[in-house]
């Protein structure tokens, strides 16, 4: 059957390989005749349908059916085989802790978790004892088997006992009788009309039973397609994220299609706590969050607040030169501005509760006038409307740039909020251009190339986009202004030369975006600026502009945050960058340190002529040796370090001393303080050696 085999192109895999499983037989058995079931990380795990369901190898088409063949070194492959891990979990823990009841065991990122009601929290000595058993069940080569229930009456009564999948039968039911929503929990879907479905965990050699879990699948053939696994730790966990709901316990693990991915995967993730930008926060001194202030919202110390002030003097020089007029706006504003802008519809579950002010009574304590609701603002888009609309437009103005370093607040729940990269309370580099639907395209073609430029200057390099598309569920305006926005975007994002992917149903309610996602130092990827074309809120403001031929026509606004937010941004490039920023961003760019007491003033003449030229220097005076202090400031990742002894103040030199261990010696003051300017002005992002000096 090999002559069914067929390959193509695609942009997420170098190939596609397609294949004809005929009516009646199994995808896993034509495979085989054909010769592709092969072993590593390459072989085929599921296969997937033209309409892009998954299918376990056991499938039996009804008739003869084209699908696509699916490695185990995929982002889908990987997905199959870390749920299958975690049914293994499952397994594991029940037969360690009989009385342990199941919650839901979905693939996640780089892994995957099951959540369990135990009645003791998992230590890591358990963990230690759960990994042994998987690897035994994994060895056993127990088969996954594909079991439908014939009614949800079948599936409660085997399933009495977990209290867990017992809610999530019933919601089942509720959503076939029309009664509310499936929630896909990751654990249960529909199967015709209905039908649940199990799988049961089947001893290899006689086929009997060994353990079962309600899943919607697919998973791999056997756990023996499950070559490499690690448990990864252990949290706290409430059922369906509902701190009123049950506690739980969530063990995390990762999986992977071969031990080498693995221990890629394990080291990069050694290299990422070692960069965490929280801790190096703190190590730093760059940055806190008191706990007197409230979660989510960080507070720069002096050193932070330089690096913070230098990215946001050079972004404003930027967006001045290129022609972006800098505007003001408050953090509070009456509640009715947001009713008008929708975002009171679609987006009070991101906005803090309002404030009700302004209320008056009479002297006998009777309302004469009732309190208005005022919010801290979640964005700034509907000020900028209001700043457009404070006095009449012509089209000779557009298009119009407004910029802001706009300060905005939204609820993010206690669970989700991580440091600086997902806060309460941070700043945009916001900005709303108003323009002619003629200028519209080429308008956001040049704002994208203005992102990435702007991107480089901070020294990300490695980007691919992202089209965000309407949430059916969640919009303003009609359709075929939607349409009509979205291919807008996606002939920019086409003609960017970048990557383009699909982020379907993403786009906020008034418009569609494209996002740019950078890849970090060690490959991760951030999701950082977004464009986005919005035709609805000039609607609902009822902006207008003056025409060349004298009509009122309506302005498109384009929105757009080149950082996201100056804290994100921050977060990301402390973690690009390990903690050793560029000399141009560092707060503290050249450190003097004396070999001995009496060579400190030449030093200090030194550090005084950085200074007039604008370097931020100081001498190390204390009372350590030099050695220490060449640590400590190493630690510190000061990138100019200057050394001085007798030899250097007879010469009139000093030497340098850099991050990676390397020196430069005898090098006379003057040069040394033009090289540091230079090096400083021109905003080079890698690190000055011996080398590149």
């Amino acid at each position: 059957m090999s002559e069914q085999l067929q390959t193509t192109s695609g942009p997420a895999e170098s190939q596609v390989r397609t294949l004809t499983i005929p009516a009646g037989e199994p995808a896993g058995k034509t495979i085989a005749e054909a010769g592709l079931q092969t072993k590593g990380a390459d072989q085929i795990v599921v296969v997937r349908e033209r309409d892009g369901s998954l299918r376990d190898l056991s499938w039996v088409p009804d008739s003869d059916t084209e699908v696509e063949l699916v490695a185990a070194n995929t982002e889908e492959g990987r997905s199959v085989i870390r749920h299958s891990c975690a049914h293994v979990l499952a397994q594991a823990v029940q037969d360690m802790f009989p009385e342990a009841k199941l919650g839901i065991g979905p693939p996640i990122e780089n892994g995957f978790y099951y959540d369990f009601d135990v009645s003791e929290p998992f230590t890591p000595e358990d963990l230690t004892e759960l990994e042994k058993r998987m690897k035994k069940i994994i060895k056993a080569g127990q088969r996954f088997s594909r079991r439908a229930y014939d009614s949800l009456d079948s599936a409660r009564a085997e399933l009495a006992d977990e209290p867990y999948k017992l809610e999530l039968i019933e919601d089942k039911g509720r959503a076939d009788a029309g009664e509310g929503a499936a929630i896909d929990t990751g654990e249960v879907m529909e199967v015709g009309a209905g039908q649940l479905t199990s799988y049961d965990n089947l001893n290899p050699r006689t086929g009997e039973r060994i353990w079962f879990d309600l899943c919607r699948g697919p998973h791999v053939p056997t756990t023996k397609f499950i070559p490499a696994f690690k448990l990864t730790r252990v949290s706290a966990a409430y059922w369906r994220g509902d701190q009123a709901n049950a506690g739980l316990q969530r063990i995390y693990g990762t999986a992977w299609e071969s031990t080498e991915a693995q221990d890629e995967y394990l080291v990069r993730l050694k290299e990422a706590e070692r960069r965490d930008h929280r801790r190096l926060g703190s190590e730093l001194d760059l940055f806190s969050f008191p706990d007197e202030v409230g979660s989510g919202f960080p507070m720069f110390h002096p050193r932070g607040g330089i690096i913070r002030n230098e990215m946001e003097q050079h972004s404003l020089r930027r967006h001045l030169s290129a022609g972006y007029q800098l505007v003001n706006t408050p953090h509070v504003t009456k509640g009715d501005l947001f009713r008008k802008s929708q975002h009171l519809n679609w987006y009070s579950e991101g906005m803090f509760p309002p404030m009700m002010l302004d209320d008056e009574t009479d002297d006998e304590g009777n309302v004469t006038k009732p309190a208005q609701d005022y919010y801290v603002k979640p964005m700034n888009c509907p000020m900028h409307n209001l700043i457009f609309d404070s006095r009449g437009r012509s089209y000779r103005e557009l298009p119009l740039r407004m910029f802001e370093f706009g300060t905005v607040y939204r609820y993010e729940k206690s669970g989700v909020i991580h440091g600086l990269t997902r806060a309460r309370g941070f700043t945009q580099d916001d900005a709303h251009i108003y323009c002619t639907e003629e200028q519209m395209e080429a308008e956001i073609s040049t704002v994208l190339q203005f992102v990435i430029s702007l991107l480089r200057d901070y020294g990300l390099d490695d980007f691919y986009l992202e089209l965000s598309t309407k949430d059916p569920k969640k919009y303003v305006g009609e359709d075929d202004v939607w349409e009509r926005s979205t291919e807008t975007l996606r002939r920019v994002g086409e003609a960017s030369g970048f990557e383009l992917v699909p982020d379907p149903e993403g786009a906020a309610f008034y418009g569609p975006k494209i996002s740019v996602q950078a890849r970090d130092a060690i490959g991760r990827t951030w999701q950082m600026s977004t464009v986005q074309l919005d035709f609805n809120l000039p609607e609902l403001f009822d902006l207008q502009y003056t025409a060349s031929d004298g009509s009122k026509k309506r302005p498109v606004m384009i929105h757009r945050a080149l950082f996201g937010s100056i804290e994100r941004f921050f977060g990301v490039l402390l973690e690009h960058y390990a903690g050793a920023f560029p000399v141009w961003l560092s707060p503290t760019q050249v450190v003097g340190i004396p070999v001995a007491d009496e060579f400190a003033d030449h030093l200090q003449g030194v550090i005084t002529s950085l200074r007039a030229r604008g370097i931020r220097a100081e001498l190390d005076d204390g009372s350590d040796r030099m050695q220490k202090k060449i640590r400590t400031h190493t630690t510190g990742k000061v990138p100019f370090m200057l050394l001085a002894g007798a030899r250097d103040v007879e010469s009139g030199a000093v030497s340098f001393r850099f991050l990676d261990g390397t020196q430069y010696n005898g090098v006379p003051v003057s040069q040394a303080v033009e090289t540091i300017a230079h090096w400083a002005e021109s905003r080079r992002n890698d690190q000055p050696t011996e080398e590149n000096l």
